[in-house]
């Protein structure tokens, strides 16, 4: 599991807005908790510099340049800008949650 400074950044900003701040609390837990949990699991790395890969969605091409970075074999992601790429990007898998399940299970 990898991840970079820019990719830990928007998922704070992410775990802090509303809508999660309420469904957090529905499990007695909060986004401090659940970044420090997963930077204890996430090893960071720092991205490849590239350009523009993703063309409605410039954020996201920091998920690829982590990849990169990484050496990784697969991005597991739902964001459908990245699923658009047309299932990989320099032989990286880019899959959904419920496909990953499915590779792991074999």
């Amino acid at each position: 599991l990898y991840t970079s400074s820019a990719l830990l950044e928007e998922l704070a900003d992410v775990l802090s807005r509303e809508k999660w701040t309420a469904m957090l609390a529905t499990g007695q837990t909060h986004a401090a908790y659940l970044m420090q949990r997963y930077g204890l699991l996430a090893k960071v790395v720092r991205p490849k510099r590239i350009g523009r890969i993703v063309p409605n969605d410039p954020d996201d091409d920091a998920v690829i340049a982590c990849a990169l970075a990484a050496s990784a074999d697969l991005i597991v992601s739902g964001d459908r800008h990245l699923l658009r790429l047309g299932g990989q990007y320099q032989g990286i898998s880019i899959v959904t949650p419920a496909q990953a399940v499915q590779l792991v299970g074999r």
